[in-house]
């Protein structure tokens, strides 16, 4: 019985491509007759789309560039202006057509350039159902390459066009478009309006591919919301449709989906089997995102099954070929994927800088920034779509009020004709002054309504304003509370006599924050002997700004209920405390900090002749305890990344006990802790970040100066770094990415 299905489906697919082998062979040969160029024209656009619709690439791009070289002959040598717009028209179906063929390859930059070259022919001949559909073709590129807020705008740029020229099939193109780029931010109840509506103009159309597709995006709305059984229906549907019309890019789309629907019901055999009927559909017509999408998925479910080494094989494919197209959405799943990936076997570095570069895709693709873009273009073309319909009304009562003139006009003149010539000059100033008066009175009553609403506007700005004002003092406030709660500059300099710290909050308030502590008991081994311990933190809270700040206070009061309340006293024990806390405290959230806490021990002894542990007075000893990340020392002029747990302090991945290591320092050895700000910080000539490479060569350069210089040099260069000037001298100013922390100690 497969067999049979197989031969089926093969001769299916034999007679589709022979019957469009078919329509070449017969195109070509009108080609090959002496018929006009208009004619020839034509025939060379169809033969260019019937080549595309194959996936013979090449020959689609060979006889569309040939159209384009004719309908500019045309154009040129034409006086005709009707021959001329026509051949202009044909100009911009062909780089539309361009356009097309290289979206199907998944060669965007390419797809863009046709795409803005047919759209700017089209809107110079006022073509509306053209410009329409190029805005249309635009927005799906920026939809595929994950730039959601451009897409969105052009699809409503389309929709309001086509609505105003009621082209009921674009139309509902554009209703399903953005039903799809709400669908992919996580807005259902917008994404299932414009499905719908979408759907219910398909239905009415009758056009069976177009049908298929809105069930299919149904299909993703049900699947999104866990209605699996409705998922599959409405996915089963689509793919029975698409089947019957020989819609080859749909059937991949609809086992891609239907595959997905197994995966969360664990039934792997299913879910590999649509992703490998999936995979070969794309990989037969070139869809390299398609290509790219499906090697993730694949490498997904193998990741399930803890086929780890077919997992990376299919991961590592996404990510290459993801990088190639530049298509961040899936580039992004591929970062993530690889986080799991080296989670599960043991590759925490891996996990750490693939986990890195998945939040900085998600967050480069759906930040606060786009949803914000999004919701403007949806009020944009909100206000619009009323705006149109007010003009329309106003438009429909000035005619009828136009016609009752006209009506009343004839009217008064054939009275007029029936009139003395002096009663019809004493009608004719009557009126002039009426008219006059009731002119003055409207423009009176709309100078004082703009009058009022400027009144208006400018008592919203000052409340907007005040508003911000107290917004802006309350966090100002805010920040005087944290830097109380930070180490004041008394007990660092009475321990560290030689020290900078360099503290600069990308805001107002920061999630980075140094903490200090001291602790002095008589030793219980030598009555002798007085133990004093210093405690210096370097801390990286979630998040920056207020949220981090609130972070940074909770951090802080756990690190002073660890030492000053429960008498913890060796640094691993306290980070293991503030953990531990965190995690009873924050209601399963993953929400903690990195950090660096160095303890420095200081003996002294009151009669040291008498002692018998013979240690000098004033011995040091320094221990710490890192999350994340490093603590350095310079020696000799030379750097040494010091040792740290992989893990934060808060819920993470691991939760294994903190480490307790020993620092062997010399006179004139330097101690730096610091936090990710710096070496994340962009700029430069090319707009890079800075990296802990080049921090580490800063920090030996200049680690010979005094403490006071060397905070003077580091925040120089930060401020030249984000400051760089371009080329032709122009100076650009960055942004400061997060919040800042340097600590350096001279022993």
């Amino acid at each position: 019985m497969v067999h049979i299905v197989l031969i089926f489906s093969f001769l299916i697919q034999y007679s589709f491509c022979f019957s469009q082998h078919t329509v070449i062979d017969s195109l070509l040969s009108i080609l090959k007759t002496d018929s006009p160029d208009s004619n020839r024209l034509i025939q060379l656009n169809n033969i260019s789309i019937e080549y595309k619709d194959l996936g013979i690439y090449d020959s689609a791009i060979y006889y569309a560039n040939a159209a384009l070289v004719l309908s500019n002959a045309i154009y040129k040598k034409s006086k005709d202006q009707k021959i001329k717009q026509s051949a202009k028209k044909s100009e911009a179906s062909s780089y539309n057509t361009i356009g097309n063929i290289y979206s199907d390859q998944g060669n965007y930059p390419q797809a863009l350039k046709n795409y803005f070259s047919s759209l700017r022919i089209r809107d110079s001949l006022n073509d509306k159902k053209g410009v329409g559909d190029s805005y249309n073709n635009i927005g799906i590129i920026n939809d595929l390459k994950g730039d959601y807020p451009e897409a969105l705008k052009n699809y409503f740029i389309s929709l309001k066009t086509r609505e105003s020229i009621g082209d009921n099939e674009g139309i509902a193109s554009s209703y399903g478009n953005i039903g799809l780029v709400y669908s992919n931010q996580g807005n259902y109840p917008e994404a299932l309006k414009n499905f719908l509506a979408c759907l219910k103009i398909r239905e009415a159309t009758g056009d069976q591919e177009s049908v298929a597709d809105a069930y299919n995006n149904l299909g993703l709305i049900y699947d999104y919301q866990g209605n699996f059984s409705e998922a599959l229906k409405n996915y089963n549907a689509s793919l029975k449709i698409r089947e019957s019309i020989g819609d080859r890019e749909g059937i991949a789309d609809s086992y891609n989906n239907i595959a997905i629907v197994y995966s969360y019901q664990n039934n792997y055999p299913e879910v590999l089997k649509n992703f490998l009927r999936c995979l070969k559909i794309y990989e037969e017509l070139g869809n390299k995102a398609g290509i790219a999408s499906t090697y993730g998925n694949i490498g997904m479910v193998y990741f399930k099954q803890k086929k780890y080494k077919e997992a990376e094989e299919y991961l590592l494919a996404c990510k290459k070929l993801s990088k190639e197209i530049g298509y961040k959405d899936i580039l992004k799943n591929a970062y993530s994927y690889l986080t799991k990936l080296d989670s599960a076997t043991g590759n925490f570095k891996g996990a750490y800088e693939n986990h890195k570069l998945y939040i900085l895709y998600r967050d480069s693709i759906d930040n606060e920034e786009t949803r914000k873009k999004t919701i403007q273009s949806q009020m944009t073309y909100d206000f619009e779509k009323k705006e149109l319909a007010t003009k329309a009304e106003q438009d429909k009562k000035d005619a009828v009020a136009l016609a009752d003139k006209k009506r009343q006009q004839i009217f008064f003149w054939f009275l007029a004709a029936l009139a003395i010539a002096i009663g019809i000059i004493a009608v004719v100033i009557f009126r002039g002054l009426q008219q006059s008066k009731k002119a003055k009175r409207v423009i009176e009553i709309q100078r004082d309504e703009i009058s009022e609403q400027k009144e208006i506007v400018e008592h919203q700005k000052l409340i907007v304003e005040e508003h911000q004002k107290e917004i802006v003092d309350s966090i100002t406030y805010a920040k005087r509370i944290q830097y109380t709660l930070l180490a004041n500059k008394q007990l660092l300099e009475s321990n560290l006599p030689e020290h900078f710290v360099l503290f600069k909050p990308k805001d107002i308030v920061s999630g980075d924050f140094y903490w200090a502590t001291e602790k002095s008991w008589q030793s219980t081994v030598n009555k002798e002997e007085k133990i004093k311990r210093f405690y210096i933190a370097a801390c990286d809270s979630t998040g920056h700004g207020v949220p981090g700040a609130f972070m940074s206070l909770l951090n802080i009061s756990f690190l002073n209920e660890a030492v000053n309340e429960k008498n913890i006293l060796e640094p691993h024990e306290i980070l293991n405390h503030v953990r531990k806390r965190l995690i009873e405290n924050m209601d399963g959230g993953q929400d903690g900090m990195d950090a660096i806490l160095l303890c420095i021990e200081k003996i002294s002894l009151e009669n040291e002749l008498n002692s018998p542990l013979k240690r000098e007075a004033g011995g040091i000893r320094i221990t710490y305890a890192a999350a994340n990340n490093s603590p350095a020392i310079i020696k000799n002029g030379n750097l040494i990344s010091l040792d740290a747990d992989k893990m934060p302090v808060g819920k993470g991945e691991k939760a294994a006990a903190f480490t307790l290591r020993t620092i062997e320092v010399e006179k004139g050895d330097t101690l730096y802790l610091y936090t990710d700000g710096y070496a994340d910080q962009f700029g430069g000539p090319k707009g890079k970040k800075f990296k802990y490479k080049q921090l580490d060569e800063l920090l030996v350069s200049i680690s010979n100066l005094s403490a006071n210089e060397q905070s003077e040099m580091l925040n120089q260069k930060f401020e030249e770094w984000k400051a760089w000037p371009d080329l032709d001298g122009k100076v650009r100013e960055l942004e400061q990415v997060d919040d800042l922390l340097v600590i350096g100690i001279k022993v």
